[in-house]
C-alpha cells in the first residue's frame, strides 16, 4: 500500500488549504485514513481521520469546525479541507491509512504512511 499526500503550501491565516491523499496497492474502500501533523519542533500528533466502514468522522479539538476530512472511493483519494487555518496549524502534514476501524485517533494503530506535505500559515 502506497500513499502520496499533496496539496500544502504557503498561507496567510483565515485562509484555507485542501489537502490530498491517494491511496494505491490495495482495495481503498477497506481502509481508514487518518491525517497526522508534526508541529516545528513537536511530536507528530492526530488530526483528523475517516473510517472505512460507515465513514464516521473524527477530529481533534483544534480544528473541529475548521477542517473536514472526506473520501472519494472512485478516485482512492481522502481529503483534508482546511479553512480558517491558524499559525499554529504550520507542520507538516501526513496521511496515513489502517485496515483496522477503531481508535482511529491513535497513532500506533496506523500501518501505512505517505510523505509529508508542508503547511506553512503566517501572521
Amino acid at each position: 500500500v502506497q500513499l502520496q499526500a499533496s496539496g500544502g503550501g504557503l498561507v496567510q491565516a483565515g485562509g484555507s488549504l485542501r489537502l490530498s491523499c491517494v491511496v494505491s496497492g490495495r482495495t481503498f474502500s477497506s481502509y481508514s485514513v487518518g491525517w497526522f501533523r508534526q508541529p516545528p519542533g513537536k511530536e507528530r500528533e492526530f488530526v483528523a481521520a475517516i473510517r472505512w466502514s460507515g465513514g464516521d468522522t473524527y477530529y481533534r479539538d483544534s480544528v473541529k469546525g475548521r477542517f473536514t476530512i472526506s473520501r472519494d472511493n472512485a478516485k482512492n483519494t481522502v481529503y483534508l479541507q482546511m479553512n480558517s487555518l491558524k499559525p499554529e496549524d504550520t507542520a507538516v502534514y501526513y496521511c496515513a491509512a489502517t485496515t483496522r476501524d477503531w481508535a482511529l485517533t491513535d497513532i500506533l494503530n496506523y500501518d501505512y504512511w505517505g510523505q509529508g506535505t508542508q503547511v506553512t500559515v503566517s501572521s
